[in-house]
């Protein structure tokens, strides 16, 4: 096993560990990740979505 994959299986137990506190409700999952945004205290920036071109590509 790559050191990059037990990374990454240490990365999706905590995920799965943290959506099933929330029984893997999606809302529930995201008001508590947003609440531990706030608690950080750290700046947190959110960006406007990209506008997609309407023109085509030649």
């Amino acid at each position: 096993m790559r050191a990059g994959d037990s990374i990454l299986e240490e990365i999706w137990k905590a995920r799965d560990e943290h959506a099933r506190r929330f029984d893997y409700d999606l809302k529930s999952i995201c008001a508590d990740l947003r609440k531990i945004e706030r608690q950080s205290g750290r700046r947190v920036i959110t960006r406007k979505p990209k506008r997609l071109s309407t023109r085509r590509a030649e």
